[in-house]
């Protein structure tokens, strides 16, 4: 079993970029386009506002950042 190590902190971090995605469609929140580079556009139902949602989300707080400019009030 792996414990601490960079794989298996790899996969805690890459889960950040499905667990915002979940998070905003629970919301209502919607994939609207590719953005320029590895970000997407995403709208909010709750802000009315398109907002970019980043590929690779390796950070806890890129992924409350979303949250924030999303308007769910989640944090990680």
């Amino acid at each position: 079993m792996h414990q601490n190590n960079s794989h298996g902190e790899n996969s805690v971090m890459a889960d950040f970029e499905r667990q915002v995605r979940n998070k905003l469609s629970e919301h209502g929140c919607c994939f609207i386009r590719r953005g320029k580079g590895d970000h997407d556009i995403w709208y909010s139902p709750i802000t009315k506002k398109n907002f970019p949602v980043d590929g690779k989300i390796k950070s806890r707080h890129l992924a409350n950042a979303v949250m924030r400019q999303s308007g769910v009030p989640h944090k990680f």
